[in-house]
């Protein structure tokens, strides 16, 4: 059982690998669009910490449903 409660707890942990991924494009699209238009910035960049803050928790979600697996279920 205890083999189970790994793995559920890995694929749990799997959610900051989608978040790293997803801020990274954020970011290269925030710095082209920034490029392209630069009076924007202002506007891009509140929109980007946002995003970025999101997609974060997620992350941070599965981190926490990952210890609620391996300290529940042992």
């Amino acid at each position: 059982m205890s083999t189970l409660i790994a793995i559920g707890a890995g694929i749990a942990v799997l959610t900051g690998v989608g978040a790293g991924i997803g801020i990274g494009i954020a970011t290269s699209k925030a710095v082209e669009a920034i490029a392209r238009q630069p009076e924007a910035e202002g506007k891009i960049v509140k929109s980007l910490m946002l995003g970025c803050a999101l997609a974060e928790a997620t992350a941070i979600y599965g981190f926490v449903i990952a210890l609620l697996v391996i300290i529940l279920l042992k």
